[in-house]
């Protein structure tokens, strides 16, 4: 009995290690699977932004890619990479997406620049959700893509670029990203949204087509004379000289600040701006961060109680060696915290 006693308390040890051993192993293969999938939430998170145009909902839709590949690891065959073939199941979870939402858009595109003299009156608002959204570059730009991969990836996040996306029925914008910014060939992006090789050839060339009509060409890195005019545009900011900041632009620059639907075009219409309704922009500090590929500032203005509180997220657009183009997004409250970027600052 008391033999029989010790062999049966051996066996539930050992039943008890071996049940211990596969939920470790069961435990390290989770951690494993997930880890690896996370190497690629950055570019999985970029490719999300492409399509949608919004920060928010690119990472929402990343999550929701991840969630599945997860559950999904034991049909992974390995005939495409990892990363390739997350790029597969968040293409057509941004798809299912696109249906449920409108098509975001930049205030120059919705109407006229504003002429005249603004009043409070002329500052109406739309909902954050029908404009698109900068991203940060830390967020869709992967640090393990090589210098090409790099400058392609970075100018595809451009705000002109995804903007011109937003004009693209859904798949010809899939379509447009798949084979002409992350290199898969037709078939594979006839495969991955159930179409024919001819349909996505002539949703490509159209994309193409529209794309090359509206955005510009324009190279991943800021020239030297591009540094000296960022340079001379902080300062010129700070100290509030409107006459040397105006004097950066483009005669056709533009100035948006979503969510309000007013825009102005040229120097002195955004002059006229600074110095009247806006002034009270006067005494901010910016901090330089970086987003959609571009040059970008955290704005700061003046608080009546101490220090500085987050006013605008500003994202500026080279044309040439002059800024063509000022975005100053106000939706603090949302956008500071992806950025990593404080609400305030203190007076120091």
């Amino acid at each position: 009995m008391h033999t029989e006693y010790i062999q049966t308390f051996r066996t539930r040890q050992g039943v008890a290690r071996e049940n211990l051993a596969r939920a470790f192993f069961l435990t390290m293969q989770t951690v494993s699977d997930t880890q690896h999938l996370e190497a690629h939430r950055v570019a999985i998170t970029g490719h999300c932004y492409r399509i949608l145009g919004s920060f928010a909902d690119a990472e929402d839709a990343a999550q929701e890619a991840m969630i599945r590949a997860w559950k999904g690891l034991q049909r992974f065959d390995g005939r495409a990479s990892l990363k390739n073939w997350l790029y597969r199941i968040a293409t057509n979870v941004c798809l299912d997406e696109i249906h449920d939402k409108r098509r975001r858009a930049r205030p120059m595109e919705e109407g006229p620049p504003f002429s005249g003299t603004p009043l409070p009156e002329h500052l109406m608002q739309r909902p954050a959700s029908e404009w698109l959204e900068p991203i940060s570059d830390a967020r869709a730009l992967p640090s393990d893509a090589d210098p090409a991969e790099r400058a392609i990836l970075k100018q595809s996040i451009r705000l002109a670029f995804v903007s011109a996306l937003q004009r693209l029925a859904p798949k010809q914008r899939a379509a447009l990203l798949l084979i002409d910014v992350l290199g898969f060939s037709a078939a594979e992006a006839a495969e991955i949204l159930e179409s024919s090789l001819a349909s996505i050839n002539s949703a490509l060339q159209r994309a193409r087509a529209v794309v090359r009509e509206r955005s510009c060409d324009t190279a991943a890195e800021l020239s030297e004379p591009q540094m000296e005019i960022l340079s001379r545009y902080v300062t010129a900011f700070e100290q509030y000289d409107i006459d040397a900041l105006t004097a950066l632009l483009r005669q056709d620059a533009a100035f948006s600040m979503p969510p309000y639907q007013l825009w102005f075009q040229g120097p002195e219409a955004i002059r006229n701006w600074m110095l009247g309704l806006g002034c009270g922009c006067r005494g901010s500090r910016l901090i330089a961060t970086s987003a959609c590929g571009s040059p970008a500032f955290a704005q700061y203005r003046i608080n009546p109680e101490g220090g500085y509180k987050a006013w605008a997220l500003i994202v500026l657009e080279f044309s040439d060696n002059r800024i063509g183009g000022i975005n100053s997004f106000l939706d603090v409250a949302a956008l500071f915290p992806r950025f990593d970027l404080p609400l305030h600052l203190s007076a120091g």
